[in-house]
This record gives C-alpha cells, sequence and structure tokens, in this order.
C-alpha cells in the first residue's frame, strides 16, 4: 500500500511541478505587459515615485502569473485525472507568488547574488549571456520544484 501512495504522490508532484513551470513560462513571457516587464524593478530612493510604479507593476505582473499557475493546476490536473487538493495548491500558489515578486523587484536577487560571490555573474550581460535573467530563472525553478511539493501533498 504505501509503494501505491508513493507512486501516486510522485505523480502528482510530477504533474503539479509540469503544469506549474509551463504556466510560468507562459505568464512571464506571454502574458506578462510589456510595461510590467519594463517597470517591475524599478527602484528610486530619493522620490519613490519609480519604487511604487515598480511595487505596483510587479504586483500586477504576480497576480497574472499567480492565475496562470493557477489555471493551469485547475485544468491540467483535472485532464490528467491528478487529485490536487485545494488546501496544498493555495500554498503552493502562495509560495510561487511571493518568491516571484521577491525576485521580479531586482535589488533582493542582486544583493544575494552580491553577498554569494555571484555580483560579477548577475551583471553579466556578454556573450550571449545574461547573468542577472539566469539566476531570476534559477530561483523560480528552485520555489516552482518547492510549490510542487507542497501541492501533491
Amino acid at each position: 500500500m504505501s509503494e501505491l501512495f508513493t507512486e501516486s504522490r510522485a505523480a502528482r508532484f510530477a504533474a503539479a511541478y509540469a503544469l506549474l513551470r509551463a504556466a510560468a513560462d507562459v505568464a512571464d513571457h506571454w502574458i506578462q505587459s510589456d510595461h510590467q516587464a519594463r517597470v517591475k524593478g524599478q527602484h528610486d530612493h530619493n522620490d519613490g515615485q519609480s519604487s511604487a510604479a515598480g511595487r505596483r507593476a510587479c504586483a500586477a505582473h504576480v497576480a497574472t502569473y499567480t492565475a496562470t499557475q493557477g489555471a493551469a493546476l485547475l485544468l491540467g490536473s483535472r485532464v490528467l485525472g491528478v487529485r490536487l487538493r485545494p488546501g496544498p495548491v493555495v500554498a503552493a500558489l502562495a509560495l510561487s507568488a511571493v518568491t516571484h515578486y521577491v525576485a521580479d523587484r531586482r535589488e533582493p536577487l542582486r544583493r544575494l547574488a552580491d553577498a554569494t560571490g555571484k555580483a560579477n555573474f548577475v551583471r553579466l550581460a556578454d556573450h550571449g549571456l545574461n547573468g542577472a535573467y539566469a539566476l531570476d530563472q534559477a530561483w523560480h525553478h528552485a520555489f516552482e520544484t518547492a510549490a510542487a511539493v507542497i501541492a501533491s501533498t
């Protein structure tokens, strides 16, 4: 019986992760508006206006991002016949939303990169690489994995 439970939980995890990851790419690259992408990381320590605009743009992006992930989990799990319980799904989406907001405000990840010896990499924008984007995506993938673990419980 425990083997069946393990396989079932593994299937729920795999489905939840695939659905979260696919929805994240759609939300980040297709649904996010150009305005949100340009403004969400703005910080202006002098007058606060750009910072407020950045927070609003980031919150709007995270709202559509989370809605996209929620829709993917709801519809995808039904199509796949995978039962995900509402409580863990809400907790998973909350984790994804909060960590996405933190990353997309940009400054917190930049400070984390600086503190962990990745200062040069986070600022890399040469040789076909963008270090900030790579670290941002790694952050999102890690927390989407954690969210999938939560959703599959």
